[in-house]
């Protein structure tokens, strides 16, 4: 019990071909292999952005011209919008 034997991945493979259709199996199958080739690129990148942070030193700040101040500056935040406050003694539901 837990094996998976020929017969189980035999009848598996027919009820995903009688779900989906022979045709649609071999372009979700290629759908999927492209997704992964993509993810694999993408966490290849991660990794090496990761190491060129490591071994590369910071950039120098950039110098201003004399007589002027650097403006730090501040993220924007935005905050959901509130639902309405219920007035007393008006109904809540539209008809």
């Amino acid at each position: 019990m837990g094996e998976f034997s020929p017969w189980h991945l035999l009848i598996l493979a027919a009820v995903f071909v009688l779900l989906f259709g022979a045709k649609k199996l071999p372009d979700a199958a290629r759908s999927v292999g492209r997704s992964l080739r993509i993810f694999k690129a993408e966490v290849k990148g991660l990794h090496d952005d990761d190491k060129d942070a490591e071994t590369t030193p910071p950039a120098p700040p950039a110098q201003l011209p004399a007589g002027q101040t650097p403006v730090a500056q501040t993220p924007v935040v935005q905050t959901p919008a509130a639902p309405p406050t219920p007035v007393p003694g008006e109904r809540s539901d539209s008809l």
